[in-house]
């Protein structure tokens, strides 16, 4: 079988990227796995991309601002702001959604691999696909989907403003829409009209030691941008926290624009001497095996990588109520949770994780359970999507 994947950045460091690579590599041990990216090809080393047989192609898009981009904004402005949204304005916003010249150049790159299978990795990729997918002779076109429903729509500044309708109407023009919990499927279906697969990404490190409760750290993961990880909130928590366990430390792990003001709260909060900011590291068991719990304090998150990357390593959790979250760890004896930006449940669940007399317990069946999301099991899924697809 011939797959191919269209993506944006496959290089950089991000969890899709980690995601995208491990899906690809282990279904290029059995088909022929091609990317189609918008990044030039660079390091191979970095995913371990030279180790497989996936073959890259590179397609570029126009950043010349001529008669073809400004007539495409214009209608976009048009659509988002003025017309009615409705089946007519959706094939004009569609035609106008990415320049016409690189929609030819997609559909023939695409065309001449005779690809059995096509996947958008990302929502805007994806949409790119669904606007052209009358043109493509592909039997088997897939969008999949990294950010939850909330965070592409709903949530303050969302990832596809004003494209919900669109959104909704285009996309069912793919084979199927894969995402990446049964919550998110809901609501496709009952606000959009859209069927879609759930297939959560698998484990995508190796783990490297075991967490220790006689460390007394609390770790968080991810990059510093504003309002996402919630690390606004988890530092207002353990000025809560602290006072009452000084043996305890909090450490934050990752990089981005946001990293001064977290610096400047931790300074505000006094807890200078408690909180420590580690610059991101490929090498990052190194940070889950010396803590003890993990904090996830998102306000939204797709399936975050880093909670069964913390499991593996046998950290049990303290999380936020948001859906991916009950979800998975709900009722598996691994979890505290708390209210999306309350600071003061947070503190609450906090006290609750350290103060729980059967941490090794808990440890272990972390561990047991992050197992069963593997590189393997979740290809296999895969693997029986295209065949649905086609049949």
């Amino acid at each position: 079988m011939k797959i191919l994947f269209y993506a944006d950045t496959v290089f950089g460091f991000g969890g899709v990227q980690r995601v995208l690579s491990e899906i690809a590599k282990k279904l290029s041990d059995k088909h022929q796995v091609t990317i189609l990216t918008t990044e030039s090809v660079s390091n191979l080393t970095m995913y371990g991309y030279q180790q497989s047989s996936i073959r890259f192609l590179h397609i570029d898009y126009p950043d010349r601002r001529h008669l073809e981009y400004y007539g495409c904004k214009a209608i976009s402005m048009l659509y988002k702001k003025v017309l009615p949204h409705n089946r007519w304005s959706v094939r004009l916003y569609a035609f106008s959604f990415f320049r016409p010249s690189y929609k030819r150049s997609l559909t023939r790159i695409i065309n001449e691999g005779k690809y059995d299978v096509v996947i958008g990795v990302h929502a805007f990729f994806s949409l790119h696909l669904a606007s052209v997918r009358h043109r493509l002779s592909a039997p088997v076109v897939i969008g999949w989907m990294h950010n939850s429903f909330d965070a592409l729509f709903t949530k303050k500044n969302p990832y596809l403003p004003d494209l919900r309708y669109f959104f909704s109407q285009i996309m069912k023009k793919l084979n199927r829409l894969v995402v990446l919990t049964h919550a998110d499927a809901l609501r496709y279906r009952e606000e959009m009209g859209m069927e879609c697969q759930v297939i959560y990404n698998p484990l995508t490190l190796i783990p490297e030691g075991k967490a220790t409760f006689d460390s007394h750290r609390l770790l968080s993961i991810g990059r510093f941008v504003p309002r996402h990880k919630g690390f606004d909130v988890l530092i207002e928590a353990f000025a809560r926290f602290a006072p009452l366990h000084p043996e305890w430390t909090l450490h934050l792990v990752g990089e981005g624009p946001e990293k001064a003001s977290v610096r400047q709260l931790i300074s505000d909060r006094g807890l200078t001497e408690r909180v420590y900011i580690h610059p991101f590291t490929q090498h990052i068991q190194q940070h889950y095996a010396s803590a003890s719990i993990y904090v996830l304090s998102s306000r939204w998150e797709g399936q975050p990588l880093v909670l069964f990357e913390a499991l593996a390593h046998g950290l049990p959790v303290v999380a936020s109520d948001i859906p991916v979250a009950l979800e998975l760890l709900s009722g598996q004896g691994i979890c505290h949770f708390f209210h999306s930006e309350d600071a003061e449940g947070l503190a609450m669940a906090l006290d609750k994780a350290v103060h729980e007399v059967d941490w090794e317990e808990r440890s272990t069946k972390a561990q047991t359970y992050a197992s069963l999301f593997t590189t393997e099991s979740v290809c296999s899924q895969w693997e029986n999507l295209f065949v649905t697809c086609k049949t």
